[in-house]
Parts: C-alpha cells; sequence; structure tokens
C-alpha cells in the first residue's frame, strides 16, 4: 500500500507578461524559479520570506484553499516554505508563481481531481488576466484569453537564435499604480495598431524574423503611458539598442525591462553601460522554460 504525501514541492518559473504589444495577452516563462513547499502540519505557518507574506493572506496559501474549495475539500493546515529567486514587484511575475504554487501544491499534497485546466481557472480567477499565470503553469511562450469567464491558451516554442534579458533595478513599479497610468479609453486606430503587432510578434519569435521582431514589439496602449513611472527607461533603451538588442519591452507592468539579443557580446557591453546610472541595475541573462510549473 501507498504511503499517503505528507511533504511536497513545487517549482514555478518567472514569467514575463504582456510582451510589447501583447497586453494582458502574451506571456513568457523564463528559468528564473521559485520553489513552494507544502507539508501537513499541525497548524498553518510560512517560512522562507520577508514578514509581510508569512501570513494566512500568502497567495500560496490563498490558492491552496482555492483548489480545495474548488474541489469540495477542507484545506488542512500546513507549512509552507518558500524559497525565493524571482524579485518581488519588479514584473516577473511573482505573484502568479504563488498562485500557481498553491494550486499546484494542493493539487499533489491532497490528490485533489483538478486537471490542467481546471488549475489554469483557478489561478486565472484569482490573478484577474492570464498571461502571467498561463506560461507560470503551462511553461513557453503563450497566448491566452477568456471568454465568459473561461481561459485558453495556445502555447507555442521560441526561436532558438533568441536569447533575453532582464533589466532589474533595485526599485518597485506598483502594479496598482501602473494599472492607473493607462488611459480608460484608446483610439480606434491604436487598438488595431496593437492587434496587428500582437499577432505579427509572435511570428516573428516562433520563427527567428529578427527584422520583423524589431517592429513588432512597439506598442502604443500601455508602455508609452507606464515607461514614465520606470526611472532612467530612456537611458536603459538607449544603451541596449546600443548594445545590439533586437527587442525591448517592459516586462508585465515594471520595473524590469526585458531585452531580446543574439550577439554574444551583449551582456557584456549591457553590463559595462549600466554602471553609469544612478539606480543599481542586475543584467540577468535568462532563456525560455518550456516545462512550467512542476513538483520536483
Amino acid at each position: 500500500m501507498c504511503k499517503p504525501i505528507c511533504r511536497v514541492t513545487v517549482r514555478v518559473p518567472a514569467t514575463s507578461a504582456n510582451l510589447g504589444p501583447g497586453f494582458d495577452t502574451l506571456g513568457m516563462a523564463f528559468a528564473l524559479y521559485n520553489t513552494y513547499t507544502f507539508e501537513l502540519a499541525e497548524k498553518t505557518e510560512v517560512l522562507g520570506c520577508e514578514a509581510r507574506f508569512c501570513t494566512e493572506n500568502n497567495l500560496a496559501l490563498v490558492a491552496f484553499r482555492a483548489a480545495c474549495d474548488a474541489a469540495d475539500v477542507v484545506p488542512p493546515p500546513v507549512r509552507l516554505t518558500v524559497h525565493s529567486d524571482v524579485p518581488v514587484s519588479r514584473g516577473l511575475g511573482s505573484s502568479a508563481t504563488m498562485l500557481v504554487g498553491g494550486v499546484v501544491g494542493a493539487c499533489r499534497l491532497l490528490s485533489l481531481p483538478l486537471d490542467a485546466q481546471a488549475m489554469f481557472a483557478i489561478v486565472n480567477r484569482l490573478e484577474g488576466h492570464p498571461d502571467n499565470v498561463a506560461p507560470a503553469l503551462f511553461g513557453g511562450l503563450t497566448a491566452a484569453m477568456q471568454e465568459n469567464g473561461i481561459p485558453y491558451v495556445a502555447r507555442h516554442t521560441v526561436h532558438p537564435s533568441y536569447r533575453f534579458c532582464a533589466l532589474i533595478p533595485d526599485f518597485e513599479t506598483s502594479t496598482k499604480k501602473a494599472r492607473a497610468a493607462l488611459p480608460k479609453e484608446v483610439p480606434f486606430a491604436d487598438a488595431v495598431y496593437n492587434v496587428t503587432h500582437a499577432t505579427t510578434l509572435l511570428s516573428a519569435l516562433i520563427n527567428g524574423d529578427h527584422a520583423l521582431l524589431t517592429a513588432s514589439l512597439r506598442d502604443v496602449l500601455h508602455q508609452p503611458y507606464r515607461s514614465a513611472l520606470i526611472h532612467e527607461y530612456e537611458d536603459i533603451r538607449s544603451m541596449a539598442e546600443q548594445a545590439g538588442a533586437i527587442g525591448f519591452f517592459i516586462s508585465g507592468s515594471g520595473s524590469t525591462l526585458m531585452t531580446v539579443y543574439t550577439d554574444d557580446k551583449y551582456i557584456a557591453r549591457m553590463q559595462a553601460s549600466v554602471q553609469t546610472l544612478s539606480c543599481a541595475w542586475r543584467v540577468l541573462p535568462l532563456l525560455p522554460d518550456m516545462d512550467g510549473a512542476c513538483v520536483i
């Protein structure tokens, strides 16, 4: 007879959402991870993260309980231990990793009868939009949407010639403020512009079309407004282009800026360039993650 599971660890990748024109739609998972270990315990507690997250309101615990509710199971007390490599409030999907980690952890620890689509629906409802949770759960390059409250996802593989670099500053950008910076209405022409660019961006990322990638990453719906919230945005953009980046966009709602490159010398050039700036910028090369959330 198999022994019941009393401990499980879930690894969830960082994500970058929006991808230029793909506002609330496109996302990508990267090989930078948070891990969440759930253990059955006498009382619920959270270990391994900042004090402000060591409460019952930790998003991983919120998602854990949501998965239990969906399966009509009373959530047991658990000890949650967090190991985090994904920076908080930097536009790299830290909240999405918590939500996905909580749902997957509950399903594996308690053998809940929820499939991938059911888990996707739970985390989408908790997050409010699918562009971050889809790549965190499924991995890869994702295009996600929801219709009548039901989320859908199309998963793709990025061309192997593309490498990515996260430029992570020493300051946070509030998601709430980033949302508030957006206009309530946009011209019809701007909506068409972004739809066409998001469509061709997918093709460029999949097929390795450098010229199309550079052009398709342009956006008029959110980045022109959010860039004002990111110190030294224009300086970083200019440095990235001079260093050889073929793509540049705000990761999520910021403050991280993401670049796409193919030149082996790009990282060294950027590391030298950012030393001249007032803020401290971390230059972090990243590869896409194709596995998504997994139990390790």
